[in-house]
């Protein structure tokens, strides 16, 4: 089994793909590029990283080999422990090739490094579409003769009286009927407003009586408490092997159920839910020990 196969499969679909016991492969999207110097234009991407602080089975990458190879869950967890221990044994002396994710390798300090391969593009919102180059576009600026100016014509003197006092006449006449529309408009708001005063003072000075009211009824609601602090059992990808888990817990004696849908699309199944944390911590410890050592506290936020 070719574990990076299903690992490049499932990036085209999810953001983060955890292999467990050994890290996280994380895409982060881009945006479109041009490069004014090679005059080139690049569409947007999703650029591949490693965060190796990934390591909890979130369920994804086993339930889908599962899937495709129809094999369970069991030997599914079990395939990828295989190729986790050949990857860590191969890094001790030398570089590990990830068919089209990209190169592993460790520095000084035994950390995981990782050069993702840029050439796949695991945006589908961009399939079908590659880097293209132009050739460079040369602009001519043309060069703009200034405007002659017109002569100024001298002002006409000796204007006849008449006109004069005409245009006054007219300015008069328009800052008049201003005027008068001001007051006007005044007027209707005064009376817009009185009129708003009387109402609200009819239905202030108003009475309401009920002359057969209805009984008063008593509702006893309990308040349900919050349980933020979760111990995660597992994330499925197909509902129906998230319900089938939940009943397995509880025939188990667990308070086991589903708490919903995380980012990655998963449905979460827990083995109890708490309302303090260091109860759900004691817990946790005890059910990594004797049940599940890949059970992992997931702490609500509540608003």
């Amino acid at each position: 089994m070719n574990l990076a196969t299903y690992i490049n499969d499932l990036l085209y679909r999810y953001d983060c793909v955890i292999v467990p016991d050994f890290g996280g492969f994380v895409t982060n999207r881009i945006g479109a590029k041009t490069n004014n110097f090679t005059h080139t234009f690049t569409p947007p991407t999703k650029q591949v990283t490693f965060n190796s602080l990934l390591k909890h089975n979130d369920g994804l990458l086993a339930n889908y080999i599962a899937s495709a190879e129809n094999i369970s869950f069991t030997k599914a967890s079990t395939a990828i422990s295989l190729s986790v221990i050949k990857w860590q044994n191969e890094l001790q002396s030398k570089v590990v090739q990830i068919d089209s994710l990209g190169i592993l390798s460790l520095n000084e300090e035994k950390q995981i490094i990782f050069e993702p391969n840029t050439a796949v593009n695991y945006l589908t919102e961009s399939f079908g579409l590659d880097t293209v180059t132009s050739s460079a576009i040369s602009r001519f600026k043309e060069q703009v003769k200034p405007l002659n100016p017109l002569p100024v014509k001298e002002e006409n003197k000796g204007i006849p009286a008449f006109i004069k006092y005409a245009a006054t006449a007219a300015i008069l006449l328009t800052l008049g009927f201003a005027g008068y529309n001001g007051y006007e408009n005044n007027l209707q708001k005064e009376n817009l407003a009185n009129q708003e005063k009387a109402i609200q003072k009819k239905i202030q000075s108003a009475t309401f009586v009920i002359s057969n009211p209805l009984p008063t009824i008593n509702l006893n609601v309990v308040k349900e408490v919050a349980k933020p602090f979760h111990i995660i059992a597992g994330a499925f990808q197909f509902a129906e092997n998230a319900e089938k888990r939940v009943e397995e817990l509880k025939a188990k004696g667990f308070d086991a159920q589903i708490i919903g849908v995380n980012k990655w699309g998963l449905t979460q199944v827990t083995f109890n839910s708490y309302t303090n944390r260091n109860e759900a911590t004691n817990n946790l410890y005890r059910i990594q020990k004797t049940v599940s050592k890949d059970a992992w506290l997931l702490v609500e936020k509540l608003d």
